[in-house]
């Protein structure tokens, strides 16, 4: 049972500040001021510190334990702790509310990118893995059905997540965990043939241990070792591919760590000069680190009494990082390597990269996709010619290598050397290859590169470069537009557009600089006619002129158009969907002309126009695409207070529907949900619509 004074020595060791100490201990009094047990908050935050988290890791679990037992409400943790601490529980508890009650891939692909998504700090995630560790410890206090659920979320989700951030003790125990209670036959079969040869076992390590130490204190090299008998869930795996227990020869292992890198190289040479090392069991993850920023030098050698000993040997921060992974950011950022600190940061990177996309309007297969490549996929190590490593997903290529270095030579690279080769932008790098890019700077990024780069770091790269492109061509077309306007009604800007009358359109229109009036005028959203008119008293309505454009053209043949929605037989006119009602092809609609932002396109019972009789016109769905989508939103009333999210995804999966987003509503004792989705029409929706008022928990379906 951990204590506050375990917690708070922990700190001390790791040199954190009295103010820091001060704090910790303030946060866990508050458990006598509310008259509650901090033992669960106790065991959370005694995981994180061991991981040599900050302090504010540390204090959230007792934040947390505080919020969602009702001694603490958000908003005082905000007030008293900061904003930092009251996101950090925030997207805890967003986290709690999603459960995965669906064992399918697809749920399982939506939840890992809810909480990827909603993890906006690297730290929320370090929190639930911890406080998922305390609760698969007590996994026998749950009922079979809901342990069930925490084991599968914990293998095709949390195992993984906390696999690809390194945090190796976490990991490790919820693999044996996951293995007890899932299969405890298997568990206790395998620990009953540990038992039944731990004597020997436990003698051959330590006199191994004993001739390991000789070797290298008659070296004068300074070193810890620790042995062990391999995790149940790792000889589990083994048995699993087919092996036989007789086959398993490296049971047992040892961990020796040094000072220093050398020494590592030095340490086993001199174990193999003794004992004969395994013909290809020797790994060099220094040079090489693993894709989880691992490093370490791995042996298998033919020991004492004829045992096979694994050996793994490296140095304080490689086993610091070994553990902890990317927990350790905090406290090796300033102390640590360079490769460690250049490995962490790359991490980080390609964290914040996967948080960016699943903000994205990206669909949840393109998601997955991206989740596979730069979350769970195999690793490659490459180099700059000066020897710097970048790690990159299997399948990357050059351009993605140099938007890692950084996007200005990415948006430059113009050609491609690697290992002395030139060779074209599209290659596949492999392991160990060292890349040299050529750059001009007069070059730019080429959109045919998205069809081919890996990194969802390159891809947001370059597509931002050529949104920035588009901006900045239709703030220029809006100038020349305007200027244009302007010379054909012979007015002067200066003399239109005073300081003051620049202010009174830009306030009209709720725009913020004269870049967003050009730009509104350069994408079509209004006209320079328009604009000069706002500020003419005498002009005539803009919706009156676009009347006459439509009666004039009313006759028009309708072929060609490029709108989604015809406006009258009319082209070219800017048209928008009501976010209001969202028609979807389908659905019956009415046009109604906006001032100054074209056409309004709303179903036609929408309350909003239902009685208008002025500005609407007639308007008609153009079905030349029948493949793009349409965001519609639907609200599903519950008779249940519990959490139906993942239901409502499933149901969505099977319709191949793509889900925008889903908010929860609180009403009274039930919750509710308004979900946005991703339709091709209204027969899609109606389908999709049947399918969720069938579920048991829902009460009515409303768009």
């Amino acid at each position: 049972m951990k204590t506050i004074e375990y917690i708070l020595n922990r700190c001390e060791e790791n040199d954190f500040k009295a103010a820091d100490l001060d704090l910790i201990n303030e946060v866990y009094k508050l458990y006598d001021k509310y008259e509650m047990n901090p033992q669960h908050a106790l065991n959370v935050a005694e995981i994180v510190t061991n991981l040599n988290a900050d302090v504010m890791t540390i204090i959230v679990p007792f934040l947390y334990d505080l919020v969602v037992n009702n001694a603490l409400s958000l908003d005082e943790v905000s007030e008293k702790y900061g904003e930092e601490a009251y996101n950090l529980i925030d997207n805890l508890i967003k986290m709690d509310n999603i459960k995965l009650n669906d064992y399918n891939e697809s749920a399982s692909i939506y939840l890992r990118k809810v909480l990827v998504g909603i993890s906006e700090d690297v730290r929320v995630l370090i929190l639930k893995l911890a406080l998922r560790l305390e609760e698969m410890r007590n996994a026998s206090d749950f009922n079979e059905e809901e342990r069930k659920r925490i084991i599968n979320e914990t293998m095709t989700v949390l195992i993984p997540i906390a696999h690809r951030l390194g945090i190796n003790s976490i990991k490790s125990e919820l693999e044996d965990l996951s293995l007890k209670f899932s299969k405890p036959d298997v568990y206790n079969e395998i620990l009953e043939k540990l038992d039944g040869t731990r004597e020997e076992l436990s003698q051959s390590l330590d006199d191994m241990k004993n001739s390991i130490i000789d070797i290298l204190t008659e070296h004068g090299i300074n070193f810890k070792i620790k042995s062990r008998v391999k995790s149940v869930y790792s000889i589990f795996n083994k048995l699993s591919t087919g092996r036989k227990w007789s086959d398993i020869y490296d049971i047992l292992a040892m961990r020796i760590i040094v000072p220093t890198t050398e020494d590592c190289y030095l340490a086993v040479g001199l174990i193999h000069a003794k004992y004969r090392p395994i013909p290809k069991r020797f790994k060099d993850y220094i040079a090489m680190p693993k894709e989880n920023m691992y490093q370490s030098l791995h042996t298998s050698v033919f020991g004492i009494d004829g045992h096979i000993f694994e050996i793994q040997i490296r140095t304080p921060e490689m086993d610091e990082l070994a553990e902890h992974g990317i927990a350790s950011h905090w406290s090796y950022k300033e102390h640590g390597t360079k490769v460690v600190q250049n490995l962490m940061e790359q991490k980080l990177e390609i964290f914040r990269n996967t948080i960016d996309l699943a903000k994205s309007e990206e669909s949840d297969e393109l998601f997955a996709k991206s989740m596979e490549n730069e979350l769970l996929s195999k690793y490659i190590y490459v180099y700059t010619p000066k020897g710097d490593v970048m790690e990159l997903p299997l399948g990357a290529t050059p351009i993605d290598f140099a938007y890692r270095i950084h996007s200005g030579v990415g948006d430059t690279t113009v050609g491609a050397i690697v290992n002395d080769n030139i060779v074209p932008l599209n290659y596949e790098l492999q392991d160990g290859d060292i890349i040299k890019i050529n750059t001009n700077s007069s070059s730019k990024p080429n959109k045919d590169w998205l069809n081919f780069v890996k990194t969802t770091q390159a891809k947001n790269k370059i597509k931002a470069y050529f949104s920035k492109q588009d901006r900045e061509r239709y703030i220029e077309d809006g100038k020349n537009l305007l200027d244009k306007e302007l010379r054909k009604q012979h007015l002067s800007f200066n003399n239109v557009f005073t300081p003051e009358n620049m202010d009174k359109v830009l306030k009209e229109l709720k725009l913020k600089d004269e870049e967003d009036l050009y730009l509104g005028i350069g994408s079509l959203r209004y006209t320079a006619f328009y604009i000069i008119g706002l500020l003419n008293e005498d002009k005539k309505d803009i919706s009156d002129l676009m009347l006459d454009r439509v009666n004039r053209n009313v006759d028009v043949q309708k072929v060609n158009y490029k709108n989604d929605i015809i406006v009258a037989g009319t082209d070219n006119i800017l048209v928008n969907l009501a976010k209001c009602c969202n028609p979807v092809p389908g659905d019956q609609i009415i046009g109604y002309i906006t001032k100054g932002e074209g056409v309004s396109v709303h179903k036609k019972d929408c309350p909003n126009v239902k009685g208008l009789t002025t500005r609407l016109i007639d308007v008609e769905w153009n079905n030349n695409d029948s493949t793009k989508l349409f965001v519609t939103n639907i609200f599903i009333r519950t008779n249940s207070n519990k959490n139906h999210l993942l239901d409502l995804v499933t149901a969505a999966s099977t319709r191949n529907i793509s889900i925008n987003s889903i908010n929860q509503k609180e009403t009274g004792d039930v919750i509710n949900y308004q979900m946005s989705v991703k339709v091709n029409n209204a027969e899609e929706l109606s389908l999709f619509i049947e399918d969720i008022r069938n579920l048991s928990f829902v009460i009515e379906v409303v768009r």
